[in-house]
């Protein structure tokens, strides 16, 4: 499943605020900033900064 391209113009990153980039194969919204990855479940951004994790994963 894919993200919206108008969705992706106005996620940001809930730590930093800022953009973040969509890796469909992952099905994660990363901040390369700040190496934080957000899962998408169900087509749905969780956008939690409690919920992100590492990324690229170790």
């Amino acid at each position: 499943m894919s993200l919206d391209p108008k969705l992706l113009d106005v996620l940001a990153c809930p730590k930093d605020k800022g953009p973040l980039e969509y890796l469909e194969d992952e099905q994660v919204l990363v901040n390369k900033r700040l190496k934080l990855a957000y899962r998408i479940d169900d087509g749905i951004p969780v956008l939690l900064i409690d919920e992100a994790t590492p990324w690229p994963k170790p």
